[in-house]
């Protein structure tokens, strides 16, 4: 593996919190992701069901973790199925994780050859009055003509076992995941100081002229010399207009003389994940109404991070991110008192110039699961990402933190990535 491997503690203790959240003599069957192909057998990459890494530390393709808490046979409890090296795929591929390695990674005392598991399964399946299965549940989830590995495992079961209850391993593992303990919170550290320091090689080396993508590649090399796994997703590098539009991921433009570039870039270290945005002026030196939109969003992010306090909804803290940003419209120019205070409110102005919302949980996914209808507690990691978009002007401008929330504030755990006008100004004309 390309990270440093993590103590299996966290995973037993992670299984132990499922376990007690189960309903009685119940199985949960957790199954890992499956490869995606572009064309013919060339290959996307893997990215491990985060559940099933979540609970087991395993990643790697063709593996099952079964739980079954009240098994009368000790050994039945956690079984853990991985793949099994034949001649052909040492050959091709490389050895597998073998039965001990598997074990070790995950605290799972009893490993089996993935082969096995029906037979496995139906020794104890009757025993059981239900099961846990697992399935991609997010809001933002696109499921459409994809069938996964979790999907057919649903099938199967349903059709072998139809008289069970069923229930839904994620309805868990949401409530579990939106707390990160401490070996979390310092994966998700070690994959934003990996972006701090990219941020900086970034800066070095704008100048006008140069091509978003040759951004995107000084990020690319320095996740992966630094053990990242991958970008946490396609990086934005949007120069200009572009960075008007929210999602725009080309990186494909020149960046001009004179423009600003908006780079919203994460690194996923261990499948733990950053999340960061900053806008740079391409020559170095931002211009007067460039300084003048950017030291409004700054201010919106210092702000609004401070009202991500235990005890506050997020549907709360939206709507006072919504009136920051809305001041700022009004010093900018964009808007006028009159307007804001005879303004639908059910459609406030500033959406206009701010069509998305301020922060989103992370961790495992970038979004990652979890209810907004939960208040903020200790031990939550959230973004904060005020941004003011201006196509009249070509002006688009985002500043993203990952911040930690205590009982005592918030802590920026990518408060090391340069974000004042004069810090970039003098790093970028060295």
């Amino acid at each position: 593996m390309r990270y440093q491997q993590i103590p299996n503690k966290l995973f037993i203790k992670n299984r132990s919190r499922f376990s007690a959240e189960m309903k009685a003599n119940t199985i949960a069957i957790l199954t890992s992701n499956d490869f995606k192909y572009n064309n013919a057998d060339d290959l996307m990459g893997f990215t491990q069901n985060n559940d099933l890494f979540y609970l087991s530390g395993i990643d790697q393709e063709e593996t099952i973790l079964l739980i079954y808490p009240d098994a009368y046979l000790k050994e039945n409890r956690e079984i853990l199925f991985v793949k099994k090296t034949s001649e052909e795929i040492k050959i091709w591929d490389g050895e597998k994780l073998n039965k001990e390695q598997a074990s070790e990674l995950s605290g799972v005392k009893r490993v089996e050859w993935l082969e096995d598991f029906e037979t496995v399964l139906q020794y104890m399946a009757f025993e059981a009055d239900g099961f846990y299965l697992g399935h991609n549940e997010h809001k933002k989830t696109v499921t459409k003509d994809q069938e996964t590995r979790q999907d057919r495992m649903i099938k199967w079961c349903r059709e072998k076992y139809p008289l069970h209850d069923y229930y839904r391993a994620a309805k868990i593992t949401r409530g579990l995941r939106q707390v990160k303990s401490v070996e979390e919170i310092d994966l998700i550290k070690k994959a934003a100081q990996i972006s701090c320091d990219a941020f900086e090689n970034v800066l070095a080396m704008c100048k006008p002229q140069i091509k978003e993508y040759e951004i995107e590649a000084e990020l690319t090399y320095h996740f992966l010399k630094k053990g990242a796994t991958r970008h946490a997703f396609m990086p934005i590098v949007a120069s200009g207009e572009n960075a008007c539009a929210l999602h725009s991921n080309k990186n494909e433009s020149t960046c001009k003389d004179g423009e600003m570039v908006l780079i919203d870039f994460g690194v996923c270290y261990a499948n733990y994940h950053s999340d960061t945005t900053r806008c740079i002026p391409v020559n170095g030196k931002f211009s007067k109404r460039q300084k003048e939109v950017y030291s409004s969003v700054l201010h919106c992010l210092k702000e609004g991070s401070k009202l991500l306090q235990v005890g506050v909804l997020p549907l709360d803290y939206e709507k006072q991110m919504e009136a920051l940003i809305t001041e700022e419209l009004i010093k900018l120019g964009l808007l006028t008192v009159d307007e804001v205070n005879n303004q639908d409110p059910d459609k406030p102005l500033c959406k206009k110039y701010y069509p998305h919302s301020s922060s989103h949980y992370i961790g495992l996914d970038v979004h990652d699961v979890g209810l907004y209808s939960r208040k903020y507690e200790a031990g939550m990691v959230v973004t904060c990402e005020p941004g003011i978009y201006i196509p009249e002007e070509g002006i688009g401008c985002r500043l993203e933190n990952d911040y930690l929330i205590t009982e005592k504030g918030v802590v920026n755990l990518t408060e090391a990535m340069p974000i004042e006008i004069e810090e970039i100004e003098s790093l970028m004309n060295v």
